[in-house]
């Protein structure tokens, strides 16, 4: 069984991701990076040059190479598990895990949001967040407190999926 990591930019999908395949001894995988890798170039140049639409196509691309995975741990990107048709993708021989962190300390962590296209204004950034939770949540098997450490919340998942 895979183990997918959904929650907004910033929740710490990919530092939980790399913690919590140490923990369970487990491939890391991270979406994000699967579609870089296919084009050689980064998420943001991506929307730059051909847009989010784009994007999302190479993304839904990832979420179906990684349901054929096994016994992985992947991370997605923060608008991935919002689209319907890449939750069906991954669901399949995976529990879903939300890393629910709050607003507040997802702008701590983002900063300035320079690197993430969707967070150039803290404002339609959340209004995006909000939008997104509710998604997040209907795509949850199970909704982790991503407030806290990363190996705090790597530890709690590897003991709720065994």
């Amino acid at each position: 069984m895979n183990i997918v990591l959904c929650g907004f930019m910033g929740a710490g999908k990919t530092v939980v991701g790399k913690e919590l395949s140490k923990v369970m001894g487990r491939k890391f995988v991270d979406t994000d990076e699967l579609v870089e890798q296919k084009t050689g170039m980064s998420v943001p140049a991506i929307f730059a040059a051909r847009g989010e639409d784009y994007f999302r196509e190479l993304e839904f691309e990832a979420c179906k190479e990684v349901a054929k995975m096994k016994n992985v741990v992947v991370s997605t990107g923060g608008g991935a598990m919002t689209f319907e048709r890449n939750v069906k993708a991954v669901k399949e021989g995976s529990k879903v895990i939300f890393l629910d962190a709050s607003f507040d300390v997802i702008c701590d962590r983002v900063g300035n949001g320079a690197s993430r296209p969707l967070f150039k204004s803290r404002e339609n950034a959340k209004k995006l967040f909000d939008e997104r939770r509710v998604k997040y949540l209907a795509a949850a098997d199970y909704v982790v407190d991503g407030n806290i450490s990363a190996r705090k919340v790597a530890v709690f998942i590897s003991e709720i999926v065994k």
